[in-house]
């Protein structure tokens, strides 16, 4: 009994841990697709337009950033999707027609667009070099989510999964950054940096983190069996 009862309390709490993470993370990421609709009304008034107007008279730059901004919120959009369990529980077609969107999306639409605007990225070498990474690797990560799939590897396809959602949410992470350190008074450049490194290595960071649990909890529950 006593056992029972305490089995009902960790799954509580359990429970309680991943609404503790999950609804900020819907929160926030409906928040920036909302807040990216403006931009396709096509206006130069907005302050990262304005900063870049001269990079904005490249059509193949300006056609890159809308891309990449539309590719960028379809995948955030899909990924909740794709880590919903009751959607997976429900209805695999869901999850895999979502799947499909999302790579698609990311390799060949976001994480080309993004690699080429890195090279202009705002910053020093190193964030310009952080952000050739960041497309990179979401590339790398997403493909390997999909070969690894395509193998029947479920396990692994997970992982590299959690990865490149990682790298999709940096978009998330580094507003909610920023606003925090704007609220602090910091200044533009600096609050721009710091945010940018801390969300892409903090991210990289919970997701390795989240595997490495979630990789014991599957090790103990297979010793068990």
């Amino acid at each position: 009994m006593l056992n029972s009862r305490l089995l009902t309390f960790q799954r509580s709490v359990g429970v309680l841990f991943q609404m503790m993470f999950w609804l900020p993370v819907i929160f926030f990421s409906l928040l920036l697709i909302y807040n990216t609709l403006p931009y396709f009304s096509f206006s130069k008034e907005f302050i990262f337009i304005e900063e870049r107007l001269f990079l904005f008279q490249s059509s193949v730059y300006s056609a890159c950033f809308y891309v990449h901004i539309a590719a960028g919120s379809l995948c955030i959009a899909t990924a909740l999707i794709q880590f919903s369990r009751y959607i997976l529980k429900r209805s695999k077609a869901i999850h895999r027609i979502s799947g499909k969107i999302y790579v698609f999306v990311v390799l060949v639409l976001g994480a080309p667009t993004g690699l080429y605007m890195a090279f202009f990225a705002k910053g020093s070498f190193w964030e310009r070099s952080l952000f050739l990474f960041m497309a990179a690797w979401w590339f790398i990560t997403t493909l390997y989510g999909l070969t690894t799939i395509q193998k029947k590897n479920i396990v692994a396809h997970k992982i590299w999964m959690m990865r490149s959602y990682a790298m999709a949410m940096t978009a998330v992470t580094f507003r909610v950054y920023h606003i925090a350190f704007f609220l602090l008074g910091w200044g533009h450049l600096e609050n721009y940096e710091i945010s940018l490194w801390i969300s892409v290595v903090g991210n990289m960071l919970l997701a390795e983190y989240i595997i490495y649990r979630q990789s014991r909890h599957y090790l103990r529950s297979f010793a068990t069996q």
